[in-house]
């Protein structure tokens, strides 16, 4: 088993607004994120990579350049000539971003077509990362055929973490949504959920409520997040405890915030740090996060 961070999905094309009320061109998207933070805190010996699809065109072109200019190994990146891929927009407002999404044609959507090429990206690594957005972008039946790959990788010795980050638009309807929240959830050790979305979604009362559920779904790790309130981290070891965050007085986007707290628990963890450590350091990094604009924020590594 190889030092090796895998995380799947969909990198896109960022519109960001600037104080100005401008917007720059970058490239992120919630697993990429998570793999760009990844690699800024995990040391050389240890391979970032991102499995996606992307097209032959000029602007997937520069996706990949981009990507690789990072230090995420892009040896996984599959390229379909039929296929370019996907743009979103964020707006702000009082620090909550929402999102304007230009995807039908994104060649990420075909991540699971091609089973061989799926084994041989997962095969080996210590670490894969996926999430409900990477599942919500396939048809039903790719969900089940990435997840069928997800679960023989684990069985192999991979560890398999999953953020169940929710994009409602993109699923076909709530029924749908819960389905396949739930079958990602079944093939990961660590399950990373929100808790407002989490109560959206099931009625959540309580943090507990969220840990039982996926816990019954056979995670050994589930850490939910509740924006500015205590961060809930339960184990099959451990049991549950809390780590409350320091309060963060200037608010100014929360891009990427749960995405940079997964990069900081897993590389934390894949660094040899416990749980407590790994959680404590994800909390600071995603503080830093949403002091700054856009999903990517390097100036909290200089």
């Amino acid at each position: 088993m190889s030092q090796s961070l895998l995380c799947l999905g969909e990198c896109m094309v960022e519109l960001s607004p600037t104080a100005g009320g401008d917007y720059t061109r970058g490239f992120a998207g919630d697993t990429f994120n998570t793999a760009w933070y990844a690699r800024r805190l995990l040391p050389a010996d240890w391979t970032v990579a991102y499995g996606t699809c992307i097209g032959t065109d000029a602007i997937s072109e520069e996706m990949a350049a981009f990507i690789a200019g990072e230090g995420i190994d892009t040896a996984t990146l599959r390229r379909l000539p039929d296929r370019t891929v996907g743009l979103y927009m964020i707006s702000l407002r009082n620090g909550e971003r929402s999102f304007s999404y230009w995807r039908g044609q994104s060649a990420a959507r075909c991540l699971a077509d091609d089973p061989d090429w799926l084994a041989a990206t997962l095969h080996g690594r210590s670490i894969i990362h996926f999430s409900a957005i990477t599942l919500a972008i396939l048809s039903p039946d790719q969900r089940r055929t990435f997840c069928a790959a997800l679960s023989l990788a684990r069985a192999n010795g991979s560890l398999i973490a999953f953020d169940t980050n929710l994009r409602p638009r993109l699923w076909e309807n709530a029924d749908a949504m819960r389905a396949g929240v739930m079958l990602g959830a079944s093939v990961a050790d660590i399950v990373l959920p929100s808790f407002d979305e989490e109560t959206g979604l099931w009625g959540d009362t309580s943090t507990a409520q969220t840990v039982e559920r996926y816990a019954k779904a056979g995670a050994t790790r589930v850490v939910v997040k509740d924006g500015g309130g205590p961060v809930t981290l339960w184990s099959a070891a451990n049991g549950s405890r809390q780590h409350a965050p320091s309060p963060v007085k200037h608010i100014v986007d929360t891009t990427a915030a749960g995405d940079s707290f997964a990069g900081g628990f897993l590389a934390h963890l894949a660094m040899g740090h416990d749980e407590d450590t790994a959680a404590k350091a994800a909390i600071a990094l995603a503080a830093g996060v949403i002091q700054a604009r856009g999903a990517l924020v390097p100036g909290l590594f200089a």
